[in-house]
C-alpha cells in the first residue's frame, strides 16, 4: 500500500502573477506529513482539444494523462473569466474526458475569489459530469482577490494557512478512504 498521497495541482491561469498559481504553491508549501503537492507546469503546452488527435495524442496531451494517472488526487484553482472557467482550463479538462485515470479521482477545488461563483459552478459540473469525485471538504472559497497576499503572505496568514491545510487534509482523508474501500 502507498504511504504518501500524492496531489496534482493544475492553475486555471498562465498568468505570472496569478493568485490561483500562488495558491496552489502555497498549498505545496501548507501540505501535511504524508502528502506531497506537485504543480502542474504544462498547461500552455497543450493544443487545442481535437477528438481526432485522441488515437495518437501530441506529447504534451500524454505527459498530463501520465501525470494524473500517476497521482492520487488532484487540486484545482482556476481564475472567472466572462462567467466561465478559463479557456486553457476547459482544455486540459476536455483532453482529460476520455483519459481512463480520471473517473472517481479525488478533486479539490480552489476559489480564491467568492465573487467568482459562476466559474466555480461550471467547473464543479464539468468536474461531476466526467465522474470525478468532487471531495466537497477539500473545495473552499478563500477572500484573496484585492488582499495584497502572495504566496508567502498567504502561507504566514493564520486564516489562509488553516483553511489552505484544512482542503489538503480533506483530501488527504479522502483518498486514504477510497484506497481502504473494498473493491
Amino acid at each position: 500500500m502507498k504511504s504518501t498521497v500524492k496531489i496534482l495541482a493544475i492553475s486555471g491561469s498562465l498568468r505570472s502573477v496569478s493568485i490561483n498559481s500562488a495558491l496552489l504553491r502555497a498549498a505545496v508549501r501548507l501540505a501535511p506529513p504524508g502528502t506531497s503537492v506537485e504543480i502542474y507546469a504544462g498547461l500552455g503546452e497543450l493544443p487545442l482539444f481535437n477528438p481526432d488527435l485522441e488515437v495518437d495524442p501530441p506529447a504534451a496531451v500524454r505527459s498530463l494523462r501520465g501525470q494524473v494517472a500517476a497521482t492520487d488526487a488532484l487540486l484545482i484553482a482556476s481564475p472567472e473569466y466572462a462567467h466561465g472557467i478559463t479557456g486553457v482550463m476547459k482544455n486540459a479538462l476536455d483532453w482529460l474526458v476520455s483519459d481512463v485515470a480520471f473517473p472517481g479521482m479525488p478533486v479539490g477545488v480552489l476559489n480564491a475569489s467568492p465573487s467568482a461563483r459562476h466559474a466555480d459552478a461550471s467547473l464543479r459540473e464539468i468536474l461531476k459530469t466526467m465522474s470525478a469525485d468532487l471531495v466537497e471538504p477539500a473545495s473552499i472559497s478563500i477572500s484573496l482577490v484585492g488582499s495584497g497576499l502572495d504566496e508567502d503572505g498567504m502561507v504566514n496568514t493564520p486564516a489562509v494557512a488553516s483553511a489552505l491545510q484544512g482542503a489538503l487534509q480533506s483530501l488527504h482523508a479522502a483518498v486514504l478512504s477510497q484506497r481502504d474501500a473494498p473493491l
